[in-house]
């Protein structure tokens, strides 16, 4: 007879008799993710900023894009400018390389026919790392090949170096970067690009990250690629068309995207972070004992009703 069947056979004082007072009290843990995630309190989720919040509406949909102005503050502004102005409605999205990114903006070779960028800078700073000095961060327990400590800072994938007192955004799956020329602040911020494939750390400090999709990478993933080697359509017709890219704020209220973001700095991430990196369930043989800073999962949910109510 199953465990669970036995217990019920029992009559009420054979199973006081038989329960210690440690099982008597005892809370079922949870065995999943999700149980830990049902289980949170409101506390545990933030919302995003509605001025640090990009809407890309595609015909298949809506990106949701946090930005990361404590990163790149002047790149954040530019782009924040360039989608009050709709800088980026009726262009596309004209490269899509296997296993690396989808980039999008303007795609037009002479500069002279380049859609005008209105009031945004036409020129902007490298803002590949930032100082580590006053920075709120969640680090990881395990080594990475990459930087001497990672973890999550502002909500985000980071990293730091304790010798350099320098901390920057990590390419991980999601990640929105600025895309460049070779000159290291050749940015505007016109051009961006999503991290669609393995994630390329060996871009980390070398390019300016802006910001991650928090919703929606499976509308962009799902973008056919382009001819190799760079995934750069041939033909115009190719490209996915973007609708629009607007800021949450300057959208009413109906229009927008409710949903709640899981804290970094909160026990229960800590503890979902654990349960990933020590998989103890049935079908997990050997724990592995480490986790990849990109393989951590960032949690987001619709407001329970309660929370949109406020």
């Amino acid at each position: 007879m199953p465990l669970a069947l036995a217990a019920m056979a029992l009559s009420p004082s054979a199973a006081a008799t038989q329960q210690s007072p440690e099982a008597a009290t005892a809370v079922p843990q949870p065995r999943s993710a999700q149980e830990l995630l049902d289980a949170s309190s409101p506390s545990d989720w933030r919302t995003p900023d509605p001025a640090n919040t990009l809407y890309m509406d595609l015909a298949a949909g809506r990106v949701v894009i946090e930005l990361a102005p404590g990163f790149a503050p002047a790149h954040v502004a530019n782009i924040r400018t360039l989608a009050r102005e709709r800088y980026w409605d009726g262009l596309s999205i004209y490269r899509s390389q296997d296993n690396f990114v989808v980039q999008f903006g303007d795609p037009t070779e002479d500069a002279a026919a380049r859609k005008p960028i209105g009031s945004a800078r036409p020129q902007l700073p490298a803002e590949f790392t930032r100082t580590s000095e006053g920075l709120a961060f969640d680090r990881l327990p395990d080594r990475d090949g990459w930087a001497p400590e990672v973890g999550f800072a502002d909500g985000f994938p980071a990293a730091r170096d304790p010798a350099s007192g320098q901390a920057w955004l990590a390419h991980c799956y999601g990640t929105l970067g600025a895309g460049r020329d070779v000159a290291a602040d050749s940015s505007n911020g016109t051009e961006l690009y999503v991290v669609d494939g393995q994630s390329p750390r060996q871009l980390d400090r070398n390019i300016t990250v802006v910001g991650r999709v928090v919703q929606g990478m499976e509308l962009l993933s799902v973008i056919p690629r382009g001819p190799a080697p760079m995934g750069f359509y041939a033909h115009p017709e190719q490209r996915t068309p973007i609708r629009s890219i607007a800021l949450a704020a300057d959208l009413p209220e109906a229009q927008r995207t409710p949903l709640q973001l899981l804290r970094t700095d909160t026990a229960l991430f800590a503890q979902l972070v654990e349960m990933r990196r020590n998989r103890r369930d049935d079908w997990y043989k050997v724990p592995a004992g480490h986790i990849d800073l990109c393989n951590v999962p960032l949690p987001v949910r619709a407001p329970p009703p309660a929370a949109a109510a406020e």
